[in-house]
């Protein structure tokens, strides 16, 4: 019997019948999510591409992921608010439908919104609903993420970025369980376990007064921070290969591996978008390469631009703190798009909200002069929303 049926309880009269239906793999581990399929080994079985937790999608064997698997462990089995920190691209979201599915509301609905992606104004109509006539354009009642989560999980992606008017209204709503509709007057009640993920500070955003202090402390009762990928770069092998399998069968090619001087060189990369990144950097590279083996001909074309935008010596050297390759990296790919944001928008894979927040943040760093000091833009450029 595994360690795991003996913390579970399950007597071997069960276990018996669970092997019997499948329900239990026949190694010396097994499931125990059965909410999220496992991807371990079983006889008969060829062995998993790469290494992966026993919650699906989410690969890594770093100290960093186990810390992060255990406490998952620990805060699934109940209803503790969770705040999930970490830069964007490193897999927030899939920490939070981690924590729905090992949870006891894991046949319940999970909810997902996105602050980045709502307009100010519709914010509090897709937090709560409306009802008809509450505003123009309000022709029929509609349910918000609170009403449709009911009994579920409710997963707010990006919460720094909600306003302090909202944040007032959630955090009522966290400590009444009630809240009512855009127009409306009748309080309703939720059951609903909230996770939220942030890239942003929320501490120094309480100390900037752009943040609610009361509020962090209800969602932040237990926080997981996930690392960047520059800081786990042990798990980039075992990404690769997942990401390797996966473009080449969409894509009908026969790659399976990267040279090891290639893995090498993607070892030591800053990767400012983190796994989202290495994922549409790897799927260009499958689309366009030829022969079974990556190399730095196929990923690299001789130097990082690629990856990092310019030349790694010029806008990328060594020792510059990552918000400014940040900044110089959406600079550049602003450039690419011609000025045109919502394509840099695409091209980043970031909502247009998300990009002009950013820009908002550089100031007089987007205009065209000072893009030419940094030999991002030429003087003369302008930028076009």
């Amino acid at each position: 019997m595994c360690k795991r049926t003996v913390q579970l309880g399950i007597g071997l009269p069960l276990v018996l019948a669970l092997l019997l239906h499948g329900f239990v793999d026949q190694t010396h581990e097994c499931v125990a999510r059965p909410a999220v399929p496992s991807t371990r080994t079983t006889p008969g079985r060829a062995p998993a591409p790469a290494v992966r937790s026993a919650y699906d999608g989410i690969i890594g064997e770093s100290p960093q992921m186990a810390e992060i698997f255990a406490r998952i462990d620990k805060v699934a089995v109940g209803d503790v608010n969770v705040c999930i920190h970490g830069e964007s691209g490193t897999g927030k979201e899939l920490i939070a439908r981690a924590i729905h599915y090992a949870s006891p509301r894991r046949d319940r609905p999970l909810i997902t919104l996105d602050c980045t992606t709502i307009p100010e104004g519709l914010m509090e109509s897709h937090l709560f609903g409306h009802v008809k006539g509450a505003f123009t354009g309000a022709t029929e009642h509609r349910e918000g993420v609170f009403a449709l989560a009911h009994t579920g999980s409710l997963f707010i992606d990006e919460l720094g970025e909600l306003s302090l008017r909202l944040q007032a209204k959630l955090l009522r709503v966290i400590q009444t369980r009630e809240f009512s509709k855009v127009g409306g007057t009748k309080p309703i009640r939720t059951d609903i376990r909230l996770i939220t993920a942030t890239n942003k500070d929320l501490k120094a955003a309480v100390a900037q007064g752009t943040f609610r202090e009361d509020l962090y402390y209800r969602v932040a009762v237990f926080m997981i921070k996930v690392p960047a990928l520059r800081e786990r770069p042990e798990d980039i092998p075992h990404l690769v290969d997942h990401f390797l399998r996966r473009f080449a069968g969409l894509y009908g090619k026969h790659i399976t591996k990267v040279t090891p001087a290639t893995l090498e060189r993607m070892l030591t990369q800053p990767w400012p978008g983190n796994i989202r990144q290495l994922e549409n950097f790897l799927e260009q590279a499958v689309v366009l390469a030829e022969g079974d083996t990556l190399s730095d001909r196929d990923l690299f074309a001789g130097d990082f631009s690629s990856v990092a935008g310019p030349a790694l010596s010029g806008l990328f050297e060594a020792g510059l703190p990552l918000s400014e390759v940040e900044r110089r990296h959406i600079l550049r790919t602003l450039h690419k798009a011609h000025g045109n944001r919502t394509e840099a928008a695409r091209l980043l894979q970031i909502s247009v909200r998300c990009l002009q927040y950013k820009l908002k943040a550089y100031g007089r760093d987007v205009d065209a002069a000072a893009g030419s000091d940094l030999g991002l833009v030429p003087s003369q450029q302008s930028l076009r929303g």
